[in-house]
């Protein structure tokens, strides 16, 4: 983030602005209209700015800058064609921390203008951060379609209404009435100046929502193997309506960029004989945060699944009477294989894949390695990096050949992803002289022999 966005309550604030052409009469409309106050510094002012500053409570000092103008005021805006005066207020604003804008010049400024939609009271503004301004403007046009000019008098409407809901309901329960008068009829009734039929639906609605109680629920969703492009559209919708998110350590941070803000975190996260939080623990967790009536997001990396253990969570949900929703996410076997170029299946190399969990442990003997020997098929080993040596040695013995092709996919997706191949006999050795990290990934087979042909996220990132 290259700006920390503000929005700046300038209503009978002073702000001075340096210059008197046509960029500062640009910058002044804009202040004006949100209420400052203009003290306007220049030895010639155009008569139209002159007037707007005038008509607007302002003055227009006709004289050159000088560094006493920098007192009482809040903002300095510099609007002026002379680098000199626009070094001078830049260098001598910092150093007061006086936000400052120096016009088309970004590395002047402590602040910047965006490119704004104004539908007040909701306002959007668009940044760059000076980089691309056009590109600014191109998508301010895109979304002024998007929102109707009487936005902000239906935003004004909810906002005449939050002490009477904040009185009339619990907090748990607020977000959901609002969310439902959103998605209902009293934005168009309100446009249709039906204020009254607007109110009656409000009433009833804060009448139903008193006498019953919301009940939480619970969203598993799939967040993918790392890249927060590969997320579902579901799943950014309900990472966007939960209260609470509980996360797992394969959940990126990009990702979690996406979740609602005002959301509380809950990190539940597992290592290798390392678990943050039980996983019965989480189970329990989660009806426990459902009945108190919050929107709950179980977020798990790759797929709930497959490997995530989201089948023992849904199990208590169930037997609770929490309703539930799972969203299913890119696995790691697909994406990761995917940015590696490895494709999982090949008409020459294999028409089957198997998913295998290599978190070996005590159960080793559970795998049934004889059936993974075929060479037909291709084998995902999740969880597979302190199991390595085991899982090649053991297909080795069960009758794979040593020089079968494997691949060890590193941070999968990720801008870190990095792919090593070797064979069944080599990969261990690899990853010991590569000093690897988890998460990997483990692909055997085939397929892996066509990954240097292959390699799509190589060769476009």
């Amino acid at each position: 983030m290259d700006y920390f966005p503000f929005f700046f309550d300038l209503r009978q604030q002073p702000v001075l602005v340096v210059g008197g052409g046509q960029i500062a009469l640009r910058k002044v409309r804009l202040l004006v209209q949100a209420g400052a106050i203009v003290r306007l510094i220049s030895p010639e002012c155009l008569a139209e700015l002159e007037q707007l500053v005038s008509t607007n409570r302002g003055i227009w000092q006709k004289k050159a800058f000088a560094p006493a103008d920098l007192e009482a005021c809040c903002l300095v805006v510099c609007a002026t064609d002379n680098a000199a005066v626009n070094k001078q207020v830049s260098a001598l604003c910092k150093a007061r921390y006086l936000p400052v804008n120096v016009v088309d010049n970004p590395d002047l400024c402590s602040i910047i203008t965006p490119a704004i939609i104004d539908r007040s009271p909701i306002l959007v503004a668009i940044s760059s951060a000076g980089a691309a301004p056009v590109l600014a403007r191109k998508l301010k046009q895109q979304l002024e379609t998007l929102l109707p000019e009487q936005y902000g008098k239906f935003a004004t409407f909810c906002g005449n209404l939050r002490d009477k809901v904040k009185r009339a309901l619990p907090e748990n329960q607020r977000r959901y009435f609002w969310e439902k008068l959103i998605a209902g009829p009293v934005e168009n009734l309100v446009y249709q100046e039906k204020e009254d039929a607007a109110h009656e639906w409000v009433t009833t609605n804060l009448n139903v929502a008193q006498q019953s109680p919301a009940l939480g629920e619970v969203y598993l969703v799939g967040a993918g193997p790392g890249a927060p492009d590969l997320l579902t559209l579901r799943a950014l919708q309900l990472m966007q309506q939960a209260d609470v998110v509980l996360y797992d350590r394969l959940v990126s941070d990009p990702i979690m960029e996406r979740v609602r803000r005002d959301a509380d975190r809950v990190y539940v996260g597992k290592r290798r004989a390392e678990h943050a939080v039980e996983q019965a623990d989480i189970n329990q967790m989660l009806v426990d945060l459902a009945k108190e009536g919050k929107r709950v997001l179980r977020l798990k990396g790759g797929d709930p699944f497959i490997f995530g253990r989201g089948g023992e969570e849904i199990e208590l949900l169930t037997a609770n009477n929490i309703p539930f929703e799972v969203v299913p996410g890119i696995t790691a076997a697909s994406g990761c294989a995917a940015y590696a170029g490895i494709p999982l299946t090949h008409r020459d190399h294999a028409q089957s894949v198997r998913f295998i969990t290599g978190h070996l442990k005590a159960d080793a003997t559970n795998i049934r390695w004889p059936e993974l020997v075929a060479d037909d098929q291709t084998l995902v080993f999740y969880m597979s990096l302190q199991g390595l040596p085991a899982i090649c040695e053991a297909l080795i013995k069960h009758g794979k050949a040593a020089s079968t092709p494997a691949a060890l996919i590193e941070k999968g997706t990720t801008p870190d992803q990095k792919t090593y191949t070797g064979t069944l006999e080599s990969l261990p050795q690899i990853a010991r002289q590569e000093s690897i990290q988890a998460p990997t990934l483990l692909i055997i087979g085939g397929v892996v022999a066509l990954q240097p042909e292959l390699q799509w996220y190589k060769r476009h990132n």
